[in-house]
């Protein structure tokens, strides 16, 4: 155990110490920064291209009134069209925008003409067609004398609010699914990430000391066993603390950027707030809001942090031991061991997308037997965390990922043991499979 700790101690601060560890800590959260003030910048600028449109309105569907959009302006013209596109170069328009007669007020298409000589853009596409398809809709309720409230009244929303069978049982809100889907696919996009940087990083370890012949040194002193168990522990608090450092770095980072180049967080929130919640009235947006945060407490987080972590620390544990096994096969050319990465990474890309459905639907087959499958469980457990799985469930996930990761630990240390030492020699994935009967 004395031993196992050392090369824990020793993996975790040489790694903590080097030079491109707290470069790389510091300046991640400034690339955050960076990223979010160009962001910012990109959202808030405004196109300098002005465009002059002239509108020939032949059926009158404008009325003769439209709103200027910024750097768009539209002016109604009593030109044939005809003669408006002989003379274009002299008549100081970028386009030319004509809207036939309605001739069939029940027909469920109309077509408008932009005649000009650059393609319009996506802005001017979308604002024409918005536009007149809203006016047109005001026309044709003119013309065929219909009551607009009424036809208000057939665009009705349908709002689903979740009921208990028992009056004693647990009420969910309508908001439920939603935020349950959203923690879910975070969780499940936290581990998936995890699991590849921090898997990736104990091969890189693995393979820099194999190719420096440190490793031989090692070796005489400690099993080889312990030698990796170590360096899985000592790289993934190496990964944790520095994830710890830009939890606390980053959103210091990004509120000073927003501070210092003035983005009003507030007013982007509130559009964010109206784009998401066009229907509601201001009352209804901030019962929402509320019941959102009532709906985020209620959660049991009392399994779902403790959950969490076991996943967290299971998988790591599970894909980091045959990283490892992998690293210690390779060689000091990193292409000829790819072939080698391909059956770790395939599992984790496939429970990545296993993690996508169940979201959608959390208790289906996929979902339930994807999350006791060791291979797929870190990943796509944790999305289903919080729409509160059965317990049996768990339980039986629980069991087999802590069994999973123990004998794949094992297994990959089988492989180690071989691999640390081997030199010169391509290895497969036929030879990676006799060295875990090797004995000892």
């Amino acid at each position: 155990m004395d031993k196992l700790w050392l090369i824990i101690k020793r993996e975790y601060l040489t790694r903590v110490k080097r030079r491109s560890f707290i470069i790389a800590t510091l300046l991640t959260p400034m690339a955050f920064a960076i990223f979010f003030v160009v962001v910012g910048l990109i959202f808030q600028y405004e196109s300098d291209d002005s465009r002059r449109i002239a509108i020939i309105d032949e059926g009158d569907v404008l009325k003769h009134s439209i709103r200027d959009e910024k750097n768009l302006y539209f002016r109604f013209v009593d030109v044939e069209l005809s003669v408006l596109r002989e003379n274009f170069a002299d008549f100081d328009y970028d386009g030319i925008l004509v809207l036939p007669q309605v001739n069939d007020l029940l027909a469920r298409n109309y077509t408008v003409y932009y005649y000009s000589d650059k393609q319009p853009t996506l802005d001017i596409e979308s604002f024409i067609r918005e536009h007149v398809s809203e006016r047109l809709r005001e026309y044709k309720i003119e013309a065929l004398q219909l009551d607009p409230r009424q036809l208000e009244a057939l665009d009705t929303r349908v709002e689903l609010d979740p009921e208990p069978i028992d009056e004693a049982g647990q009420n969910a809100s309508k908001l439920t699914g939603a935020i349950a889907a959203g923690i879910g696919g975070l969780m499940g996009i936290i581990m998936y990430i995890v699991v590849f940087i921090y898997g990736m990083m104990v091969m890189r370890s693995v393979m820099e000391e194999k190719s420096n012949r440190i490793v031989e040194v090692m070796i005489s002193s400690v099993r080889p066993f312990q030698l990796m168990l170590g360096k899985i522990v000592g790289v993934g608090a190496v990964g944790l603390t520095q994830v710890a450092i830009w939890a606390v770095l980053i959103p210091i980072v990004v509120f000073v950027s927003t501070l210092a180049f003035g983005f009003d967080s507030e007013t982007q929130m509130e559009m964010a707030q109206r784009s998401a919640a066009a229907d509601f009235n201001p009352e209804d947006t901030e019962a929402l809001i509320a019941l959102g945060l009532e709906e985020f407490r209620s959660l049991n987080w009392w399994m779902i942090l403790p959950l969490f972590v076991f996943y967290f620390l299971g998988g790591y544990f599970l894909y980091s031991s045959l990283f490892a096994a992998v690293g210690s096969a390779m060689g000091d050319d990193l292409g000829e061991g790819q072939s080698l990465t391909i059956p770790i990474t395939i599992p984790v890309v496939i429970a990545f997308y296993i993690m996508m459905v169940t979201i959608e639907a959390p208790n289906s087959s996929l979902a339930v037997w994807s999350s006791i499958f060791p291979l797929f469980s870190p990943i796509v457990m944790p999305a289903r965390l919080a729409f509160s799985p059965p317990l049996w469930e768990i339980l039986a996930s629980v069991a087999v990922l802590a069994a999973a990761s123990v004998f794949f630990v094992w297994l990959s240390g089988r492989i180690y043991r071989v691999g640390i030492l081997m030199y010169g020699k391509k290895i497969t994935l036929k030879e990676l499979g006799k060295w875990m009967f090797y004995k000892d």
